[in-house]
């Protein structure tokens, strides 16, 4: 809907309040008591950045042509993840400084899958946002290079900051560009249905969204035995949720935020290319002569447009192996696993002020502070036999390993029935391949790891929940829906028909 002056933001009218905030976090766990590393924070704190350590890669510059490290998910699924994340979290509170509590952590933004990170508080409160000669369609930037041909960049301040609800969706090249994608869909959506009024066309745009969600990106990245006990009749069900349960509204659980749902970390490759000319690492690295990186806040370059069939399969490319037609190949995201790219062990300053720089760390050392249980004692809440030990392999899941995988508890004892719970939710990833159709030419078969019963648990009720719990979500205003293009709509066909094809 569109917002007014002095409305809430739509969306926050279902989360809790109070005089100090709008939305919570919380648990889902509430019995289940912390996993514990040792019985000082020094103790606790070297052994979670040896597991850090070992679960970031050595330097792999980015490159062309088929990887080892792949999985079969095109890479843009990478950063609508993203880009999800940023619709339903905002934490800006937080900090590894101090010691968290989950119950008092701010969520600014409405747990919802309601594209305020698009809309902002509409075009009433935030009109600079809008072109109201084109029926309140979004403004956008100048013209960029490189992809399609009407491709452009946000619209941008003086200090080159982008003009969008959520600053967070400019923070790399990719998300912004994504970002660009959802004000065209939009766009194009006001030009086909002239007579319908804003709140109609945002909610079209909604339901899109939304059913991509349900029905191509969860299916992407979960298990379908996990998916499916979900459902009853072919349709998700409310009675079917185990695990995420409020007493009035959703709330965000951390043992999603902090845990599973960072699966992301794990798929981003080294670098991307984004069109002929320009192949990019995801971060800067002066040591290997790699000056240049994607990271946002910003004015894009306009010669970096993205030509989206490297990121997702909007059309077919031959492959053959030689060098140019590898630059033309449709790039894929890096396989679920307990492995991160190196340039994700050095942060650079302005993405991480405070130490430590290795974002697997990072992870690791807030999910302890926030006192995250054991993957195992999650395990055993939710009636699964946990993985052993010796299944909780450290490093990159591919399918003929230079080396043998070290077990979680070579890296240390203590880990010994007792895995922090994001480092499980990768492991039990690792456990379950299953063969993903590759949307390209090359004939060749991708195993591709998927979240399994206690990551793609958690995950799965988590966004199941969050749309029962909105009244205006695609689940509960219009069950049944599919967009006119029927029910195998896919990413691919919204980025299409954001670029008018």
């Amino acid at each position: 809907m569109t917002q007014r002056h002095g409305n809430m933001i739509r969306g926050l009218a279902s989360v809790n309040r109070s005089s100090h905030y709008e939305g919570r976090f919380g648990r889902m766990f509430r019995f289940l008591h912390p996993a514990h590393f040792g019985n000082t924070e020094p103790e606790v704190i070297d052994r979670l950045t040896r597991l850090g350590n070992a679960m970031s890669a050595t330097f792999d510059p980015p490159r062309d042509g088929k990887d080892d490290e792949e999985s079969g998910i095109p890479a843009l699924y990478t950063y609508f993840g993203q880009f999800i994340d940023h619709d339903i979290t905002f934490d800006p509170m937080s900090s590894l400084q101090k010691q968290n509590d989950p119950d008092a952590l701010t969520d600014f933004r409405s747990p919802a899958f309601d594209l305020d990170n698009v809309y902002g508080r509409g075009p009433d409160d935030q009109p600079y946002f809008y072109d109201n000669a084109a029926a309140q369609g979004f403004l956008l930037g100048d013209a960029i290079s490189g992809g399609d041909a009407d491709a452009r960049d946000l619209q941008r301040n003086q200090m080159g900051r982008a003009l969008i609800g959520d600053p967070r969706n400019d923070e790399n090249s990719i998300v912004s560009q994504l970002q660009g994608l959802f004000l065209r869909f939009h766009n194009r959506t006001a030009q086909d249905n002239p007579k319908l009024p804003f709140e109609e066309i945002q909610k079209l745009v909604r339901y899109h969204y939304q059913y991509v969600i349900l029905e191509d990106f969860l299916p992407r990245i979960i298990n379908a035995h996990v998916l499916s006990d979900l459902r009853e009749n072919g349709r998700y069900t409310q009675s079917k949720l185990r695990y995420f349960h409020w007493k009035k509204s959703p709330f965000l659980p951390v043992e999603f935020s902090v845990a599973a749902y960072r699966l992301g970390h794990s798929m981003i490759r080294p670098g991307y290319r984004l069109n002929d000319d320009t192949l990019l690492p995801i971060f800067p690295v002066k040591a290997q002569s790699l000056p240049e990186g994607l990271a946002g806040f910003r004015a894009m370059n306009p010669q970096w447009g993205i030509d989206w069939g490297r990121f997702i399969d909007i059309d077919t490319r031959q492959y053959d192996g030689t060098e140019e037609e590898n630059k033309r190949r449709l790039q894929f995201a890096y396989r679920i696993d307990t492995s991160l790219v190196n340039p994700l062990s050095s942060l650079p300053t302005a993405v991480a002020s405070d130490p430590p720089p290795s974002l697997a760390q990072r992870n690791l050392i807030r999910g302890w502070r926030l006192s995250l249980p054991s993957g195992q004692s999650v395990a055993h809440a939710m009636n699964i036999k946990p993985i052993h030990d010796k299944e909780i392999l450290i490093g990159k899941g591919v399918d003929k390993p230079d080396a043998p995988l070290q077990s979680i508890v070579d890296v240390d004892p203590a880990f010994s029935g007792n895995c922090p719970l994001w480092t499980y939710v990768l492991a039990e990833a690792m456990q379950g391949q299953a063969s993903v159709e590759v949307p390209v030419t090359e004939k060749v078969t991708i195993t591709t790891p998927l979240l399994g019963p206690v990551g793609g648990r958690i995950v799965a009720e988590v966004f199941l929940g969050l749309m029962f719990g909105d009244k205006h979500s695609l689940l509960n205003a219009a069950p049944g829906w599919t967009p006119e293009k029927g029910n195998d709509y896919r990413l691919r066909d919204f980025v299409a028909y954001a670029l008018g094809r």
